[in-house]
Protein backbone atom coordinates (compact mmCIF):
# COMPACT_ATOMS: atom_id res chain seq x y z
CA UNK A 1 0.00 0.00 0.00
CA UNK A 2 1.54 3.35 -1.05
CA UNK A 3 1.16 6.73 0.58
CA UNK A 4 -1.48 7.78 -1.94
CA UNK A 5 -3.73 4.97 -0.74
CA UNK A 6 -2.91 5.43 2.93
CA UNK A 7 -1.39 8.67 4.26
CA UNK A 8 -0.42 6.76 7.41
CA UNK A 9 1.62 4.14 5.60
CA UNK A 10 4.90 5.54 6.91
CA UNK A 11 3.60 5.04 10.45
CA UNK A 12 2.94 1.38 9.72
CA UNK A 13 6.47 1.13 8.32
CA UNK A 14 7.79 2.68 11.51
CA UNK A 15 5.75 0.20 13.53
CA UNK A 16 7.14 -2.74 11.59
CA UNK A 17 10.67 -1.52 12.18
CA UNK A 18 9.98 -1.00 15.88
CA UNK A 19 8.56 -4.51 16.28
CA UNK A 20 11.58 -5.96 14.52
CA UNK A 21 13.99 -4.11 16.81
CA UNK A 22 12.08 -5.16 19.91
CA UNK A 23 12.04 -8.82 18.93
CA UNK A 24 15.72 -8.77 18.08
CA UNK A 25 16.53 -7.32 21.50
CA UNK A 26 14.01 -9.41 23.44
CA UNK A 27 12.13 -12.22 21.65
CA UNK A 28 9.66 -12.58 24.56
CA UNK A 29 8.89 -8.86 24.93
CA UNK A 30 5.40 -8.89 23.43
CA UNK A 31 4.50 -12.24 24.97
CA UNK A 32 5.23 -10.81 28.42
CA UNK A 33 3.42 -7.58 27.65
CA UNK A 34 0.32 -9.45 26.52
CA UNK A 35 0.20 -11.39 29.78
CA UNK A 36 -0.41 -8.42 32.08
CA UNK A 37 0.62 -4.90 33.03
CA UNK A 38 2.02 -4.13 36.45
CA UNK A 39 3.15 -0.50 36.41
CA UNK A 40 4.31 1.17 39.60
CA UNK A 41 3.71 4.65 38.24
CA UNK A 42 0.75 6.74 37.15
CA UNK A 43 1.76 9.72 35.01
CA UNK A 44 -0.69 12.63 34.87
CA UNK A 45 0.71 14.98 32.27
CA UNK A 46 -0.06 17.41 29.50
CA UNK A 47 -1.28 16.31 26.07
CA UNK A 48 1.57 18.22 24.42
CA UNK A 49 3.20 16.01 21.78
CA UNK A 50 6.67 17.01 23.01
CA UNK A 51 6.12 15.37 26.40
CA UNK A 52 6.00 11.56 25.89
CA UNK A 53 5.86 9.90 29.30
CA UNK A 54 7.69 6.62 28.70
CA UNK A 55 10.53 8.10 26.69
CA UNK A 56 11.21 10.90 29.16
CA UNK A 57 11.73 8.57 32.10
CA UNK A 58 13.27 5.77 30.06
CA UNK A 59 10.70 3.06 30.77
CA UNK A 60 9.28 0.57 28.24
CA UNK A 61 5.60 -0.13 27.54
CA UNK A 62 3.85 -1.69 30.52
CA UNK A 63 5.79 0.28 33.13
CA UNK A 64 3.80 3.55 33.26
CA UNK A 65 0.03 4.09 33.35
CA UNK A 66 -0.71 7.40 31.64
CA UNK A 67 -3.39 10.08 31.71
CA UNK A 68 -2.94 13.29 29.73
CA UNK A 69 -4.98 16.42 29.18
CA UNK A 70 -4.44 20.08 28.41
CA UNK A 71 -2.19 21.60 31.12
CA UNK A 72 -2.16 18.45 33.31
CA UNK A 73 -5.22 19.52 35.29
CA UNK A 74 -6.95 17.33 37.89
CA UNK A 75 -10.58 18.27 38.50
CA UNK A 76 -12.79 16.45 40.97
CA UNK A 77 -15.71 16.48 38.53
CA UNK A 78 -13.67 14.95 35.69
CA UNK A 79 -14.76 11.31 35.59
CA UNK A 80 -12.18 10.53 32.91
CA UNK A 81 -9.27 11.50 35.15
CA UNK A 82 -10.87 10.08 38.30
CA UNK A 83 -11.47 6.75 36.57
CA UNK A 84 -7.82 6.57 35.57
CA UNK A 85 -6.69 7.36 39.12
CA UNK A 86 -9.11 4.80 40.57
CA UNK A 87 -7.97 2.06 38.19
CA UNK A 88 -4.32 2.87 38.83
CA UNK A 89 -4.65 2.95 42.61
CA UNK A 90 -7.24 0.25 43.30
CA UNK A 91 -6.60 -2.24 40.49
CA UNK A 92 -3.01 -1.75 39.39
CA UNK A 93 -1.86 -0.73 42.88
CA UNK A 94 0.64 1.82 41.62
CA UNK A 95 3.06 3.16 44.21
CA UNK A 96 3.61 6.60 42.72
CA UNK A 97 1.38 9.18 41.06
CA UNK A 98 3.38 11.81 39.18
CA UNK A 99 1.75 15.08 38.16
CA UNK A 100 4.07 16.41 35.48
CA UNK A 101 3.87 19.93 34.11
CA UNK A 102 6.21 21.19 31.43
CA UNK A 103 7.87 24.45 30.55
CA UNK A 104 6.47 25.98 27.40
CA UNK A 105 2.93 24.76 28.16
CA UNK A 106 0.52 26.51 25.79
CA UNK A 107 -2.42 25.94 28.10
CA UNK A 108 -0.72 27.68 31.01
CA UNK A 109 0.39 30.42 28.62
CA UNK A 110 -3.22 31.05 27.60
CA UNK A 111 -4.36 31.11 31.22
CA UNK A 112 -1.59 33.51 32.19
CA UNK A 113 -2.42 35.92 29.37
CA UNK A 114 -6.23 35.58 29.52
CA UNK A 115 -6.00 34.48 25.91
CA UNK A 116 -9.12 32.96 24.34
CA UNK A 117 -8.55 29.65 22.59
CA UNK A 118 -12.10 28.35 22.19
CA UNK A 119 -13.91 25.57 24.03
CA UNK A 120 -10.78 24.83 26.04
CA UNK A 121 -11.21 28.21 27.79
CA UNK A 122 -13.65 26.48 30.12
CA UNK A 123 -11.01 23.91 31.01
CA UNK A 124 -8.27 26.49 31.45
CA UNK A 125 -10.34 28.38 34.02
CA UNK A 126 -8.84 25.88 36.47
CA UNK A 127 -5.35 27.16 35.65
CA UNK A 128 -6.58 30.74 35.88
CA UNK A 129 -7.79 29.90 39.37
CA UNK A 130 -4.22 28.90 40.22
CA UNK A 131 -2.95 32.17 38.75
CA UNK A 132 -5.40 34.22 40.82
CA UNK A 133 -4.70 32.24 44.00
CA UNK A 134 -1.00 33.00 43.70
CA UNK A 135 -1.19 36.45 42.13
CA UNK A 136 1.02 38.06 44.77
CA UNK A 137 3.74 35.43 44.34
CA UNK A 138 3.64 35.72 40.55
CA UNK A 139 3.91 39.50 40.77
CA UNK A 140 7.25 39.07 42.56
CA UNK A 141 8.71 37.75 39.32
CA UNK A 142 9.46 39.92 36.27
CA UNK A 143 7.08 39.78 33.35
CA UNK A 144 8.35 37.16 30.94
CA UNK A 145 9.79 33.68 31.19
CA UNK A 146 10.36 33.63 34.96
CA UNK A 147 6.73 34.44 35.77
CA UNK A 148 5.54 31.99 33.13
CA UNK A 149 7.61 29.20 34.69
CA UNK A 150 6.38 29.97 38.19
CA UNK A 151 2.78 29.48 37.08
CA UNK A 152 3.68 26.19 35.40
CA UNK A 153 5.28 25.00 38.64
CA UNK A 154 2.44 26.29 40.82
CA UNK A 155 -0.08 24.56 38.59
CA UNK A 156 1.72 21.22 39.03
CA UNK A 157 1.78 21.73 42.80
CA UNK A 158 -1.93 22.59 42.93
CA UNK A 159 -2.84 19.53 40.87
CA UNK A 160 -0.92 17.35 43.34
CA UNK A 161 -3.16 18.82 46.04
CA UNK A 162 -6.22 17.94 43.97
CA UNK A 163 -5.01 14.36 43.54
CA UNK A 164 -4.35 14.05 47.27
CA UNK A 165 -7.85 15.27 48.08
CA UNK A 166 -9.63 12.64 45.99
CA UNK A 167 -11.52 9.98 47.92
CA UNK A 168 -9.55 7.42 45.92
CA UNK A 169 -6.18 8.47 47.30
CA UNK A 170 -7.52 9.11 50.80
CA UNK A 171 -9.11 5.67 50.95
CA UNK A 172 -5.82 4.11 49.81
CA UNK A 173 -3.91 5.90 52.54
CA UNK A 174 -6.56 4.98 55.12
CA UNK A 175 -6.10 1.28 54.39
CA UNK A 176 -2.32 1.59 54.64
CA UNK A 177 -1.53 1.34 50.93
CA UNK A 178 1.90 2.64 49.96
CA UNK A 179 1.24 5.59 47.65
CA UNK A 180 3.12 8.84 47.08
CA UNK A 181 1.94 11.74 44.93
CA UNK A 182 4.69 13.82 43.30
CA UNK A 183 4.83 17.20 41.57
CA UNK A 184 7.37 17.43 38.74
CA UNK A 185 8.13 19.67 35.79
CA UNK A 186 9.75 18.68 32.49
CA UNK A 187 11.88 21.02 30.39
CA UNK A 188 11.14 20.64 26.70
CA UNK A 189 14.18 22.82 26.00
CA UNK A 190 16.67 20.47 27.67
CA UNK A 191 14.86 17.15 28.29
CA UNK A 192 15.37 17.37 32.05
CA UNK A 193 12.88 16.58 34.80
CA UNK A 194 12.66 18.96 37.78
CA UNK A 195 11.57 17.81 41.22
CA UNK A 196 9.43 20.48 42.87
CA UNK A 197 9.75 18.80 46.27
CA UNK A 198 5.99 18.25 46.34
CA UNK A 199 5.92 14.60 47.44
CA UNK A 200 3.03 13.55 49.68
CA UNK A 201 2.62 10.07 51.18
CA UNK A 202 -0.20 10.76 53.65
CA UNK A 203 -2.91 13.34 54.05
CA UNK A 204 -1.46 14.71 57.28
CA UNK A 205 1.69 15.83 55.44
CA UNK A 206 -0.16 17.62 52.64
CA UNK A 207 -0.60 21.09 54.13
CA UNK A 208 2.97 21.52 55.39
CA UNK A 209 4.48 20.15 52.19
CA UNK A 210 2.29 22.43 50.09
CA UNK A 211 3.24 25.56 52.05
CA UNK A 212 6.93 24.71 51.89
CA UNK A 213 6.89 24.11 48.14
CA UNK A 214 4.93 27.27 47.37
CA UNK A 215 7.28 29.32 49.57
CA UNK A 216 10.22 27.90 47.63
CA UNK A 217 8.86 29.55 44.48
CA UNK A 218 8.97 33.08 45.89
CA UNK A 219 11.85 35.36 44.95
CA UNK A 220 13.22 34.86 48.46
CA UNK A 221 12.71 31.11 48.45
CA UNK A 222 14.95 28.19 47.62
CA UNK A 223 13.99 27.88 43.99
CA UNK A 224 16.61 26.14 41.86
CA UNK A 225 18.36 28.81 39.77
CA UNK A 226 18.88 26.48 36.82
CA UNK A 227 15.12 26.46 36.27
CA UNK A 228 15.17 30.12 35.30
CA UNK A 229 15.94 32.05 32.15
CA UNK A 230 15.76 35.74 31.47
CA UNK A 231 13.11 36.65 28.94
CA UNK A 232 15.68 37.26 26.20
CA UNK A 233 16.76 33.63 26.38
CA UNK A 234 13.28 32.40 25.55
CA UNK A 235 13.86 33.23 21.88
CA UNK A 236 16.36 30.36 21.80
CA UNK A 237 13.70 27.80 22.64
CA UNK A 238 12.22 26.71 19.36
CA UNK A 239 8.43 26.94 19.42
CA UNK A 240 8.22 27.14 23.19
CA UNK A 241 8.05 30.53 24.82
CA UNK A 242 8.74 33.39 22.43
CA UNK A 243 5.03 34.21 22.37
CA UNK A 244 5.23 34.86 26.09
CA UNK A 245 8.09 37.31 25.65
CA UNK A 246 6.24 39.08 22.84
CA UNK A 247 2.84 39.34 24.47
CA UNK A 248 3.09 39.11 28.23
CA UNK A 249 4.01 42.71 28.99
CA UNK A 250 1.06 44.33 27.19
CA UNK A 251 -1.26 42.00 29.10
CA UNK A 252 0.29 42.72 32.49
CA UNK A 253 -2.25 45.36 33.45
CA UNK A 254 -5.08 42.91 32.75
CA UNK A 255 -3.66 40.48 35.27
Amino acid sequence: MNTQDNPLSHLFDNNDAWVKRKLEDDPQFFARLADQQAPEYLWIGCSDSRVPANQIIGLPPGEVFVHRNIANVVVHSDLNCLSVIQFAVDILRVKHIMVVGHYGCSGVNAALLNRRVGLADNWLHHVQDVRERHAALLDEWPVGEARYRRLIELNAIEQVVNVCRTTIVNDAWARGQSLTVHGLVYGVHDGRMRNLGMAVSNFEALDATYKRCVAALTTGGQHAPDNDMVAADAARLEGVAQSVVDTLKPCDDAQ
